[in-house]
């Protein structure tokens, strides 16, 4: 069955001096400012459209790497997963590196990694974003 998630945002205002508010509908857990500074320069309290394809993107590939770790017999105790998305004005997206962190018994740093990266080329987000350079850096705890 497929789903559909819903957010949306309000602009006021040019791109240099406006603001907006993106909602989180389908799951209501909140309203985030965002603007070109926090964007560009500094965070300040607002978000950006990166952060949230950096928060979509460590969610999505720790429930991959989680699912094909479990389905070849190591259940991970913990994943801690980042994403970094960089963005440059004027060019746009130009990189995305995860890094993840396991605590998976019975497995060795080998297989780990090797997991990871699988987790990277299958997690649904990471095929969104294909068009991305992604890289990866995986370890055990």
């Amino acid at each position: 069955m497929a789903t559909t998630r819903q957010a949306h945002t309000v602009w006021e205002g040019n791109l240099l001096e406006g603001k907006g508010v993106v909602t989180l509908d389908s799951s209501g857990i909140g309203e985030y400012p965002v603007s070109w500074p926090s964007r560009a320069e500094a965070a300040n309290g607002r978000t950006s459209p990166e952060e949230l394809i950096a928060a979509a993107h460590s969610s999505c590939f720790s429930m991959a790497l989680s699912h094909g770790l479990a389905g070849a017999g190591t259940p991970p105790t913990k994943l801690t997963t980042s994403a970094d998305v960089t963005f440059q004005p004027g060019e746009g997206i130009t990189g995305i590196h995860i890094t993840v962190q396991g605590e998976v018994p019975g497995l060795d740093e080998a297989g780990f990694v090797k997991a990871a990266e699988e987790a990277k080329a299958n997690c649904p987000v990471s095929q969104a974003l294909s068009g991305t350079s992604i890289t990866l850096s995986a370890s055990l705890a």
